[in-house]
């Protein structure tokens, strides 16, 4: 009998181990689970402007129907970075013959965009005052909806940055990303 209650008392002292964690019983304490390491602050990377754009690298994309102006991204400038932004050159040319051009990036995770650069007609850039160079919400608006068009139709497919710059290229190539709904 005295063995049979050292035996019961043994598995419910060994349940409790492994429950609460005991170091003796080879379980690690509660909440000090391998691989829930506690999630980093996210961090923006510094980032320089790309190389001007090219007209033989310029990709038109669909912005919707009452837009008046072209949109184009110059494919060879799409990058992603480590920090999941998703950077490009954009081309506009307004029905008036203007051309304006600058350097932006998407983050996908918080639906919002940045100004870093502007290009100017020598083929410059100048980089973006501190009010300009601040993270804005992406808006689905009629007029000047090319970064919810950019975010939600190729490079933040369901909310989610696109792994690669072929990946954004070959969505702009198709006129949509395949996981855009």
């Amino acid at each position: 009998m005295k063995r049979w209650l050292a035996f019961v008392l043994a598995g419910v002292m060994g349940s409790a181990a492994a429950q609460f964690g005991s170091p003796m019983m080879g379980v690690p304490a509660p909440n000090k689970y391998q691989g829930d390491e506690e999630e980093q602050p996210w961090q923006e990377l510094e980032s320089e402007p790309p190389a001007f754009p090219k007209q033989e690298n310029l990709r038109e994309f669909y912005v919707s129907a009452v837009a008046t102006n072209q949109y184009f991204i110059d494919a060879s400038t799409l990058a992603v970075g480590a920090d999941r932004v998703v950077r490009y050159v954009l081309v506009v040319r307004t029905s008036g013959g203007a051309t304006n051009v600058s350097f932006e990036g998407i983050n996908c995770k918080e639906s919002t965009w940045k100004h870093y650069a502007t290009g100017h007609g020598d083929g410059t850039w100048m980089k973006s005052r501190a009010l300009r160079n601040e993270w804005r919400p992406i808006e689905n608006k009629p007029v000047n909806r090319h970064h919810a068009a950019l975010s939600h139709d190729f490079f933040c497919p369901a909310g989610v940055a696109i792994n690669t710059a072929d990946e954004g290229r070959n969505a702009l190539r198709l006129g949509k990303h395949p996981n855009a709904n």
